[in-house]
């Protein structure tokens, strides 16, 4: 159900879609899913008001939980860091790898679809 309320194609349809997906829950006698759908619906679907182009870089942090996963893994290699201090240059050096090369480069969102 939860599915096929973000697969719709604007906001109005999505809350369409969770109104009648909640009605569903309330009828198999899941009143608190169907309450829990109700009340957080309308942040889950705060994507749909961008252009269409930006939705899935809006609804998914893939970049953010890449450089997590590279930042963990770096960190456990190190083992035991002196202080605080050694473990925060260690990322920041990393991070700023990366906004220097080409992923740093590229841009995220278009937007000039946001001027209309």
């Amino acid at each position: 159900m939860l599915n096929a309320i973000h697969a719709q194609e604007s906001f109005e349809a999505g809350m369409a879609k969770a109104e009648s997906a909640a009605d569903e829950l309330d009828a198999s006698k899941l009143r608190e899913a169907a309450r829990r759908i109700r009340d957080g619906v309308v942040e889950t679907l705060t994507y749909t008001r961008f252009p269409m182009e930006h939705w899935r870089r809006i609804r998914t942090n893939n970049a953010i939980e890449r450089l997590n996963r590279e930042t963990r893994r770096r960190t456990r290699v190190v083992g035991a860091f002196p202080d605080g201090r050694s473990a925060l240059m260690l990322v920041s050096a990393r991070l700023k790898y990366v906004a220097d090369g080409e992923r740093g480069s590229r841009r995220y969102l278009d937007v000039t679809l946001l001027d209309g």
